[in-house]
């Protein structure tokens, strides 16, 4: 079964960090693109990084510079976002998403334009609350 599975979610005091973590079964991802998205209560989902294949070209929000690094480690098979100073607007469920090498991709700048830029496999999610 194809899927992407996301974990390190949890609750988390204002100013806090969490790291999020991204890993597949079916697939390698190492192959492919990863994007992370959230979507906060009552709010549509919206970009926050991505990350190419190998690892040398990232892409981030606006909204999240300074606060979210992406990064992976294809030997051990995983994406990670690193978020820091978190406050209670980082409050969503966080996806992570995988773009097949099959699409072409010409940069990253349009990585976080979804429907538009095309991702392949979802995972379910992981919540992130940021409460004191």
């Amino acid at each position: 079964q194809v899927q992407l599975v996301e974990s390190g979610g949890g609750v988390v005091q204002p100013g806090g960090s969490l790291r999020l973590s991204c890993t597949s079964s079916g697939f390698s991802l190492d192959y492919y693109l990863i994007g992370w998205f959230r979507q906060g209560p009552g709010k549509e989902r919206e970009g926050g990084s991505c990350i190419s294949s190998r690892g040398d070209s990232t892409n981030l929000a606006d909204s999240v510079k300074g606060r979210f690094t992406i990064s992976r480690d294809n030997a051990k098979h995983t994406v990670f976002l690193t978020i820091n100073s978190l406050n209670p607007e980082d409050t969503a469920v966080y996806y992570c998403a995988a773009r097949s090498p099959s699409r072409i991709t010409t940069g990253l700048s349009m990585c976080l334009m979804t429907p538009g830029f095309r991702y392949d496999y979802w995972g379910q999610g992981t919540q992130v609350t940021v409460s004191s």
